[in-house]
C-alpha cells in the first residue's frame, strides 16, 4: 500500500490514508508529504477529504471487513479498488515481471530490481519491503520497458497481473483462511503461472508442479537437474560465495551481499531471470554482490564476534526452517535464541505441528501474544498453548516489554525476532540495549 501511495504521490495526486498503529514506515510517509491517520473514522472520513467526489478509494484485503471508513466507502458509491486491482493497472502498459511465492518474493523481487537498475535495461519496481539499496519499495524509471511486481497471493490479487515474466519461488501452503484448503491454494498458483505471456519465460524452482504456456526454467541449489543451480555456498574472509552453473556459463565465486542458504536460492532466480533478459555476466556479479537486502529480512542489527542480532519476517514454519538452517551454517558455535510473534490465529492454528518443530529447533525460545492483524482470536488458539507444546528446553512467554527485559543482561550468542505482526517496534529499542 505505501508503494502504491508514494506512486501516486510521484505524479502530484494529493494522498491520505489509515494505518493502524504508527511505525517507521508511516513516519516516512508523512515526511514525504503523505496525511496519515491511525483512527477510524467512519463516515466522518469525508472531513478529512477536500473533494470526496474525485477522490479515488484504495484498500488492502487486510484491513477487517467491519472497518469502519471501509464500510461507509463502500456503501456510498465512492470509486473503491483493491490494491491488486490498481496495481494490475498501473503496470499492464509496461513489461511486469511477477515475483510470486510463498516465501522469499519481497527479497527476490528487490534482488531482481537492483540487478536491472544497476544494468542497461533498467527498471520501475513494486516491492513488498524497504529495499535498502532504494531505501524505498518503490523505484520508478519511466524510460524503461519493465517493471518488477511483487505479485502476492493472499486473496488471490497476483490473479490481477498480466505479467510478461514471472518467477515462482514456492507454493508451500498458506493463507487457508482464504483459500480453505492446500489443494485450492495450489489451483491459486497454477492459475498464475498460466497467466504469464507466451513471449516471456517462467522461473520456477525445481519441484513446484505449475505450469505456463510461457517457456519455464528451473533452479535450485545443489541440483544436477535443475536448469540453474548453486553449488559450494560458503563464508570467506566475510564474503557469502558460492558457484552458479547456468545453461550457458559455470560462475566461480560469485558473491553475494546478503548471506544466507535461502537467498543464495533466490538470487538463482534472480540469475536465471536476468539472463532470459540479456544482462552479461559483469552484470549480474556486480548485482549480486552489491544488493544490501530489504528491511526486516535477515537484517542485521548487531553483528560482533560475541554478540549477533538478526531481524527477520519469518511467520510461516519453511521461512523459519530456512532462517534457523542460514544461521547455524554461519553461527555453528553459538547459542541461538529466537523470538517469535506468531502473526493470525487461523496460521497458528493451521501450521502448529509445523511451528512447534522448527521453533524446538531452536537453543531458547521466547514467544510473543499472537498478533491477530485483522482476525478476532481463536477459541483454542494461543502462544501459551504453543509454548506448551514445544520440546526446547529453555522457553517463556513475553509481552514486548517483557521481552526487552528478559534479554536485557544478554552479552553473547545470536538473537533472532522473527515475525510479521508489530515485532519489529522491539528490535531498535533490544539492539541500543544491549549494543
Amino acid at each position: 500500500m505505501s508503494a502504491l501511495a508514494r506512486y501516486f504521490k510521484s505524479k502530484n495526486w494529493n494522498v491520505a490514508g489509515y494505518d493502524k498503529t504508527p511505525s517507521t514506515l508511516t513516519k516516512d510517509l508523512i515526511e514525504e508529504g503523505i496525511k496519515i491517520h491511525f483512527e477510524d473514522f467512519g463516515a466522518d472520513i469525508l472531513s478529512e477529504i477536500n473533494d470526496p467526489s474525485s477522490c479515488l478509494f484504495i484498500y488492502t484485503p487486510a484491513i477487517p471487513s467491519d472497518h469502519g471508513e471501509l464500510s461507509f466507502i463502500r456503501t456510498s458509491g465512492f470509486p473503491l479498488f483493491k490494491r491488486s486491482e490498481i496495481l494490475g493497472l498501473i503496470t499492464r502498459e509496461s513489461k511486469g515481471i511477477g515475483v510470486a511465492g510463498t516465501h522469499g518474493k519481497t527479497t527476490t523481487s528487490s534482488m531482481l530490481a537492483h540487478l536491472l537498475d544497476q544494468s542497461t535495461l533498467g527498471c520501475s519496481a513494486f516491492l513488498g519491503g524497504i529495499a535498502t539499496n532504494f531505501e524505498s519499495n518503490l523505484l520508478v524509471n519511466s524510460s524503461s520497458p519493465y517493471t518488477v511486481i511483487e505479485a502476492d497471493e493472499f486473496d488471490r490479487s497476483f490473479l490481477q497481473l498480466k505479467p510478461f515474466a514471472s518467477i515462482i519461488t514456492s507454493t508451500d501452503s498458506d493463507h487457508l483462511d482464504i483459500y480453505g484448503d492446500s489443494s485450492e491454494f495450489l489451483v491459486g498458483f497454477q492459475k498464475y503461472a498460466r497467466l504469464v505471456s507466451p513471449e516471456g519465460i517462467l522461473v520456477k524452482r525445481e519441484g513446484l508442479d505449475v505450469a505456463s504456456n510461457s517457456k519455464m526454467v528451473t533452479y535450485a541449489i545443489d541440483s544436477a537437474s535443475a536448469d540453474y543451480s548453486g553449488f559450494d555456498l560458503h563464508s570467506a574472509d566475510g564474503r557469502f560465495l558460492f558457484t552458479v552453473r547456468t545453461p550457458k556459463i559455470t560462475m566461480q565465486k560469485v558473491e553475494l551481499g546478503i548471506p544466507g542458504i535461502h537467498n543464495a536460492e533466490n538470487a538463482l532466480a534472480c540469475v536465471a531471470m536476468a539472463e532470459f533478459l540479456g544482462l552479461t555476466e559483469e552484470e549480474i556479479r556486480h548485482g549480486l554482490k552489491t544488493f544490501l537486502g530489504v528491511k526486516r529480512r535477515f537484517e542485521y542489527h548487531i553483528r560482533s564476534e560475541e554478540l549477533i542480532i538478526l531481524d527477520d519476517y519469518a511467520h510461516h514454519p519453511t521461512e523459519i526452517r530456512a532462517l534457523v538452517s542460514s544461521v547455524r551454517l554461519l553461527y555453528p558455535e553459538m547459542k541461538v535464541t529466537g523470538v517469535f510473534q506468531p502473526h493470525l490465529f487461523s496460521r497458528t492454528r493451521d501450521f502448529f505441528e509445523g511451528f512447534t518443530e522448527e521453533l524446538s529447533k531452536l537453543d531458547e525460545v521466547v514467544l510473543m501474544p499472537i498478533y491477530p492483524a485483522r482476525e478476532h482470536p481463536i477459541e483454542g488458539v494461543s502462544s501459551d498453548i504453543l509454548l506448551n507444546a514445544l520440546t526446547v528446553d529453555q522457553k517463556c512467554l513475553c509481552n514486548h516489554s517483557g521481552v526487552l527485559e528478559y534479554l536485557r543482561d544478554r552479552r553473547s550468542g545470536v538473537i533472532l525476532t522473527i515475525g510479521a505482526g508489530d515485532i519489529d517496534r522491539i528490535v531498535e529499542p533490544l539492539a541500543e540495549q544491549l549494543q
